[in-house]
């Protein structure tokens, strides 16, 4: 009894059990409460800025979680709409290519929230989406948009057999300036190993 305990609290030490256990819990509690999305649909989970979330000052959500809390919006979203169900059955994986959060106003200790996820663009190699954390006075607090690379398959052909992802939209102006960002740093990148 002892030992299995002590083993219970290593491997909740070494192991993140709270993140996997939240992933668990969001997407099992959108798929039994919650009714399937269309893929051009919004999908939302909400938050609570606890202690666990705070920076060394104790006032408001730290930087850090913000990404992590996207990454349980984006899991919400892909069980909601069916996407990764889509990508697996093709043999695909997808995996996170580049994000970018700009912060407006910080969320203060034990603020509720809210994070809308949509999905705005896509081409063959990958999704684009745009999450918001939104405290309930309607204020956006913080803003992401994330690329979602779609290994091992043609996302635009994955893309035609959902509702709404018959046609590709046109990309906001944000999301091409920040592609183009992109380009420009793998151009960089790419440069400087040839120069080794």
């Amino acid at each position: 009894m002892g030992f299995g305990l002590i083993l219970l609290l290593i491997l909740y030490i070494i192991w993140d059990f709270n993140y996997f256990i939240r992933c668990v819990f969001t997407v099992a509690l959108g798929r039994l409460f919650q009714q399937k999305r269309k893929i051009n649909e919004t999908t939302t989970i909400y938050g609570l800025c606890t202690t666990q979330d705070v920076d060394i000052f104790i006032r408001h959500m730290n930087n850090a979680r913000y990404v992590r809390e996207l990454d349980f919006a984006r899991f919400h979203f892909y069980a909601l709409t069916g996407l990764y169900e889509g990508v697996r059955k093709n043999g695909g994986g997808a995996v996170q290519g580049a994000s970018s959060v700009r912060y407006r106003k910080t969320i203060p200790i034990f603020n509720p929230y809210k994070i809308e996820t949509k999905l705005i663009w896509w081409d063959e190699k990958a999704i684009y989406l745009e999450q918001k954390f939104i405290t309930f006075d309607g204020f956006v607090r913080a803003i992401a948009m994330s690329k979602q690379n779609i290994t091992n398959c043609n996302v635009v052909q994955l893309m035609n057999g959902f509702q709404g992802g018959e046609k590709i939209p046109d990309p906001p102006q944000e999301l091409q300036l920040w592609l183009n960002a992109i380009e420009v740093s793998s151009e960089k990148l790419r440069k400087d190993k040839k120069s080794k």
